[in-house]
């Protein structure tokens, strides 16, 4: 499928790995049900470039500092997903594309938990983490951004191996 870049808002994702081999998920602030825990993420300013994008949206929603932590690697092209029409229409102004490319960057961190900080930069993006198996993840994720996250899988399947 051939899509027109210009109508994606150009957009991040961090999946932070522990020792374990599981990957960190954030609670979407504000919702429940089956599908609202995801990985951070979030727009690329004007200017800045996708890695420096990824250690930002990091902290401002987890409090981590991607510098603390091991770069893993990245996702070397766009992944891709559509807004669906009701959202769009329901919001108008935040959802002017059609949906996001997104630049995918993995990060092993060795911490205990204590320095997580979900209200380090407002506003809040999540209410609670854990951490997840990365094959259950794309049943976590709202449904249209699901084949990102089965990309996900397969692309940091070896991050996902306990370090010994």
């Amino acid at each position: 499928m051939t899509r027109n870049k210009k109508e994606y808002r150009r957009n991040v994702g961090v999946a932070v790995f522990n020792p374990r081999g599981q990957i960190w998920l954030g609670k979407r602030f504000g919702e429940d049900g089956p599908y609202c825990w995801q990985c951070p993420q979030g727009g690329i300013d004007a200017g800045e470039k996708p890695k420096a994008a990824a250690r930002r949206e990091l902290f401002e929603e987890t409090g981590l500092k991607a510098k603390n932590m091991e770069y893993l690697g990245r996702i070397k092209g766009w992944l891709y997903y559509d807004f669906p029409a009701e959202l769009r229409a329901k919001k108008q102004t935040r959802f002017s594309n059609i949906g996001q490319r997104q630049k995918w960057f993995a990060f092993r961190y060795n911490g205990d938990g204590s320095d997580i900080d979900l209200k380090a930069h407002g506003p809040q993006e999540f209410s609670e983490w854990r951490w997840a198996d990365l094959d259950t993840i794309p049943q976590t994720i709202v449904p249209f951004k699901r084949e990102v996250y089965e990309q996900l899988v397969i692309e940091f399947a070896d991050f996902a191996k306990p370090v010994e």
